[in-house]
């Protein structure tokens, strides 16, 4: 339970070995910030997809594509989750905003790319300053291990999501109710 302005009540822990009064684990409190770290992505998205001039879905592609660099539609299509129709309207969008374009394969003909032009480039630029902004609030000391902590939780997300790691089967997170 969430008193308004977001200060919880109560902790709460959801490890199977401890009880409802017992403080929350490390790891519990790592996974409630994780959580809020999702949020707060989400919500940094919605707001800098409306101050730029694009819709959330838009701006997702537009930062896989400046992650991941250029992308064959098909790819793009299964790592945004998104039919190949609805890519094909995607794309189009992206090229009527000037954030993106259509270019020939570079070895195959029958193929397209997808790429970010310079006025996406400018944009993504301009959404760094928020970024950069927040890692300025980390002691330098320890932006190395802040970093890999990150690259090493979002690629965990990412294999467990795609249902790609050939190890794993992606299963639903186990039940745990709270009576």
């Amino acid at each position: 339970m969430f008193r308004p302005g977001g200060d919880p009540v109560r902790p709460l822990s959801l490890s199977q070995e401890t009880s409802i009064d017992a403080e929350p684990s490390e790891k519990d409190r790592a996974i409630r910030h994780l959580r809020m770290l999702i949020l707060a992505g989400e919500h940094y998205r919605q707001v800098l997809a409306e101050a730029i001039g694009l819709g959330t879905t838009e701006c997702q592609a537009l930062s896989y594509l400046e992650v991941h660099g250029s992308s064959g539609q098909s790819d793009l299509a299964r790592d945004l989750g998104l039919t190949s129709s609805a890519l094909t309207s995607l794309v189009d969008r992206l090229e009527r905003q000037g954030v993106a374009e259509r270019v020939q394969h570079p070895r195959d003909r029958r193929r397209t790319t997808i790429r970010v032009t310079e006025r996406g480039t400018a944009l993504v630029v301009q959404s760094h300053e928020w970024l950069d902004a927040t890692l300025d609030r980390i002691d330098p000391a320890h932006l190395e291990l802040v970093s890999d902590s990150l690259a090493i939780i979002a690629s965990d997300l990412a294999t467990r999501t795609s249902g790609s790691d050939p190890g794993e089967t992606p299963q639903a997170p186990p039940d745990r109710r709270i009576a």
